[in-house]
């Protein structure tokens, strides 16, 4: 597997897959020259308000495939950030935390301010931001959290805020134009933070004054205010903050989701009032739920990350992400399967494509042209799932024994990758294939077609491979009555009547696997009812 410094820039060049457009449009941003800086900057933006979940994930991943395509074309040192806007106020209590009385109350504060419903850390936003920090530094990503609070009270964006100060009338002719009347007529970027409450205030500015760097405001308690803009004593509304980091940060890349694409535009004339230039990106296509519904940090639907983590490895996440992220993809249970066996697929391919190819291949951005070692499996997970539904193995020992007997050569020490895949299958068909196994009874012609597939089965020479064993079910099928259009329709009476599921992978592989002897038997309890009965 080839390093992204290792690619011919000429193939490089040439690639077409999204991170390298990406990565082109980055550098003719660039003018193809080194930021005064010294690196070229990539950012990422996270806002605290929730448990992190994929949708925030997706934006590390796919950016850092960007970065790899990017090393692929230029020399240029680079950076990628993590933004938590921790000092945001705290506007709506998720429906998947504990104590949400006590997150309530403490609604329009700082969420560095808000205490940790569950009780472990500083405060609500310091919770998330360690979940956040954990998970991608699981992944490997490397990367430099920054805390928006830290960044405030720290001074760190003082000069910017000052200038933002002096620009105040020109930064608030770029936002109002898509405000409501009653809004706008109120709108100021400052938001300032009440010395009574320390509450985040979304209040009228009475008045500025440039000259001592200072906006006055009513506060909560009837009291009139007069506070600096700097030294983290305001708050930037969300737009005038995004553009604040941009310029701030000199941010040279980040992508955002589409629902942000006007907010980005706004975002960038302020960077460009401020004297500094919208980044490069792009708007990615939302996750949707299983209902087709946007998923939400605070209504918890679609699936978190702990729970994709669950079922399947971190590689099958990086691979679902990676994949159109211009086209709306639904994100729930049932595509976690079809994407670990496409990451497998990907990965046996790598070793022997050259460098065309490989920059083709979503595995050579998920590992940054590193190929992973003990990744390889000779059992793909949709037929490791179908073997623990076929054997109703509830513990990885019972599918070890069937995997050794397909490929002795393998165990959990020489091939950790099928270790994790087994772990993964057994709990996947614990939570989501047990509960919904739905078995029929075979109706006149698929009852002798399996009757028939067992003799055929019974006729094979010892330890048949499976395209072997793929021609006999053809033929069973074929000899009883199912033409070539009505071949999908055998399969799938294959699967309901003896796996009490409507779809799997070629049954011949999972033969193989499972064993002839014991698939022979399977036919045969499917045949005298045994399933029907235990149902």
């Amino acid at each position: 597997m080839t390093a992204p410094n290792d690619i011919p820039r000429d193939l490089a060049t040439a690639c077409r897959t999204w991170p390298f457009e990406e990565a082109k449009k980055l550098l003719a941003r660039l003018n193809g020259k080194l930021p005064e800086k010294g690196y070229v900057l990539f950012q990422t933006g996270y806002g605290p308000s929730g448990l992190p979940h994929i949708g925030t994930f997706q934006e590390v991943a796919r950016t850092s495939m960007v970065m790899n395509a990017f090393h692929a074309l230029s020399d240029m040192p680079t950076k990628l950030i993590c933004f938590s806007d921790d000092m945001d106020g705290f506007r709506k209590v998720p429906g998947n935390v504990p104590n949400p009385d006590m997150l309530t109350e403490n609604l329009g504060m700082p969420l560095t301010k808000v205490p940790d419903p569950f009780g472990e850390c500083e405060s609500f936003a310091h919770y998330n931001n360690k979940q956040l920090n954990q998970f991608l530094d699981s992944f490997g990503f490397e990367y430099e959290f920054i805390s928006s609070t830290e960044m405030y009270q720290g001074g760190k964006f003082d000069e910017a805020l000052l200038l933002m100060l002096q620009k105040y009338e020109e930064i608030q002719k770029a936002v109002i134009p898509i405000l409501g009347k009653e809004r706008a007529a109120t709108y100021s970027p400052f938001l300032p933070i009440s010395p009574s409450t320390g509450k985040v205030l979304q209040v009228e500015i009475t008045s500025v004054d440039k000259a001592a760097g200072t906006i006055t405001f009513i506060d909560e308690d009837d009291s009139e205010q007069t506070v600096p803009v700097t030294g983290g004593h305001v708050k930037a509304q969300w737009r005038p903050d995004w553009a604040l980091r941009w310029f701030a940060l000199d941010v040279d890349y980040e992508m955002a989701g589409e629902d942000l694409k006007s907010s980005a535009d706004i975002a960038g004339n302020i960077t460009r009032i401020l004297g500094g230039q919208k980044p490069s990106g792009f708007h990615y296509k939302l996750f949707l739920d299983e209902e087709n519904q946007k998923i939400s940090k605070s209504k918890g639907n679609g699936i978190s990350i702990d729970q994709w983590l669950t079922y399947a490895p971190n590689e099958s996440l990086s691979y679902y992400v990676y994949q159109r992220p211009t086209s709306g993809k639904k994100l729930y249970f049932d595509v976690i399967p079809k994407a670990v066996d496409e990451y497998i697929t990907f990965l046996g391919k790598l070793p022997t494509q050259e460098p065309v190819d490989e920059i083709q291949n979503p595995v050579w951005y998920i590992h940054g042209g590193e190929l992973p070692t003990g990744q390889q499996t000779p059992v793909s997970f949709a037929l490791l799932l179908n073997l623990a539904s076929a054997s109703n193995a509830q513990d990885e020992e019972t599918m070890w024994g069937f995997i050794k007997l397909y490929a002795p050569e393998a165990t959990p020490e020489n091939a950790p990758f099928l270790a994790r895949l087994v772990k993964y299958a057994v709990k996947y068909y614990e939570d989501f294939v047990l509960p919904t196994k739905s078995y029929r009874a075979p109706d006149a012609r698929e009852e002798a077609a399996l009757h028939n597939l067992a003799e055929r089965l019974k006729a094979l020479p010892p330890k048949p491979d499976g395209e072997t064993i793929q021609t006999e079910v053809f033929s069973a099928g074929k000899e009883n009555g199912y033409d070539k259009s009505e071949l999908r329709e055998w399969f799938k009476a294959i699967y309901e009547v003896l796996l009490g599921q409507s779809q799997g992978p070629r049954f011949g592989s999972f033969v193989e696997l499972y064993g002839v002897k014991d698939s022979i038997t399977l036919i045969d309890d499917a045949l005298n009812g045994k399933f029907m009965q235990a149902a």
